[in-house]
């Protein structure tokens, strides 16, 4: 079977619109606004990531004859009914947010302006790609921050959702700031230290604890990390610290705390080594943890030098989804609107101006900034090409920790942070109120027409008895 390409990793309905747009000749430029409706329950920001991968598609984008007998195929049809798709390409242009930076609620990450088929067909994977990576380096950014300048390090490829996913958040997790990731592919393609300790069958392997350490320092030498909870987690330390003594392997080694009370047993771990003499040996502590947990522990004062976490943070476990749109704001240099109750859009191509405290104002985009306002939006796309590199992730780290810094304390905290608003222009709000009014004008004037004519004087009517 020949494999698709990724112009298939679409959904339907973006087929048969982009069908009927050609059909009838709707192919005026068009241009769609991604954003996020609202923030997650305990988020105070976002961080806006994956624009890299997202570009990578559009670059590449290209529909094959392979791509049209998948559609064909997927709508029972004949794949001459889709030959007006075959070759078609992405030409547009891309405004977007850079990865890194904070966004808020309402704000586009994105606008694509294409003819108006290349646009509608790109919405699915785009969405995708920017919707899972912001969630991700959101969740990330919140465990660094609970951290409190503790490293953290990256542990969920076992059980992110498929392959790909735990790359992207080995990758996320190294934006947000990270100190390594345990992902070898991502440690080797992204430059990101690469991390690891060892598993409890590796000690359940051997016929004791002393003896799986021994083994596992003779073969990795210099510093190690033991893990010490397969058994009685007391007796693991003791154990490990007797190793680490003999073989003098104390400096930059470790004890890792995988289960239990961790706050409780870091305290007695930190005694039983340094009563061993051994006060340089940190201890990692991992087993379920996430923003909520290191924050609770950090403030605890539990002697926790490392914190790895997996599962709940690969998978953005309490956020796992952004209420994320990419809504058609204008086409044919016309301004659209959607009307739907709770989902109502605002019209027009935007950029969102930042000024200091993440006081942020949605506007046009011809609109001259506020004072004080720096445009988040760019040019990273014209005619289908990109218009400069790939951001690095010092970056894209950079970025982050420097809008972290303006973003107020209560956006920040763990528990119960309070998001800044966007406010809209003055513009943008006076052209909202007007798109509005064309269209309910329009919507009053069609039901008029629909409306049956009065009965005539006089008349009479039968009543059904």
């Amino acid at each position: 079977m020949t494999p698709m390409s990724d112009a298939t990793t679409t959904d339907l309905y973006e087929v048969t619109m982009a069908m009927s747009y050609l059909r009838e000749g709707v192919t005026g430029p068009a241009t769609f606004s991604l954003f996020v409706r609202d923030l997650p329950p305990e988020r105070g920001f976002l961080v806006a990531a994956g624009l890299g991968s997202a570009l990578d598609y559009l670059a590449g984008f290209h529909v094959g004859p392979e791509d049209v007998d998948a559609f064909a195929s997927a709508l029972h049809r004949p794949p001459g009914d889709l030959e007006p798709l075959l070759g078609l390409a992405f030409t547009g242009q891309v405004r977007a947010v850079p990865e890194g930076r904070i966004v808020l609620a309402g704000e586009p990450l994105l606008e694509v302006t294409a003819p108006l088929p290349q646009a509608q067909l790109v919405e699915s994977y785009v969405l995708n790609r920017l919707s899972h990576q912001t969630a991700i380096a959101s969740k990330a950014a919140r465990c660094v921050l609970a951290a409190a300048g503790h490293p953290v390090v990256d542990f969920s490829l076992r059980r992110t959702h498929g392959p790909q996913a735990g790359f992207q958040a080995a990758r996320l997790g190294a934006m947000a700031g990270f100190a390594g990731t345990s992902n070898v592919a991502a440690a080797t393609a992204e430059g990101i230290p690469a991390v690891g300790t060892m598993a409890h069958s590796f000690v359940e392997a051997f016929p004791s604890e002393e003896a799986a350490f021994r083994a596992f320092a003779r073969c990795h030498p210099g510093p190690v990390t033991l893990l010490v909870d397969t058994y009685d987690t007391e007796e693991g330390v003791r154990v490990a610290a007797r190793v680490l003594r003999d073989l003098d392997r104390g400096p930059g080694s470790a004890v890792r705390l995988d289960s239990g009370d961790l706050g409780d047993l870091a305290v007695r771990a930190r005694s039983i080594l340094d009563d061993a003499g051994l006060p340089d040996v940190r201890i990692i502590a991992s087993g379920g943890l996430d923003e909520y947990a290191v924050d609770d522990l950090v403030r605890s004062g539990a002697p926790i030098d490392t914190y790895a976490v997996g599962t709940r943070v690969g998978v953005s476990a309490d956020a796992p989804y952004l209420d994320s749109a990419y809504k058609l704001v204008e086409f044919d240099g016309d301004p659209v609107m959607k009307l739907s109750s709770a989902k109502v859009t605002a019209p027009g191509r935007k950029q969102v101006f930042r000024r200091p405290g993440c006081a942020d104002v949605i506007a046009l985009a011809d609109e001259q900034p506020p004072d004080g306002g720096v445009p988040l939006l760019e040019t990273v796309m014209r005619g289908g090409r990109r218009t400069g590199g790939r951001s690095t992730l010092d970056e894209c780290r950079e970025r982050l920790a420097a809008d972290l810094r303006e973003l107020p304390s209560a956006a920040r905290r763990i528990r119960a942070p309070v998001a800044p608003r966007a406010t809209a222009s003055e513009l943008l709000s006076v052209l909202t109120a007007r798109v509005r009014g064309r269209i309910e004008d329009r919507m009053a004037a069609a039901s008029a027409r629909q409306a049956p004519e009065p009965a005539a004087s006089g008349s009479h009517r039968s009543v059904p008895k």
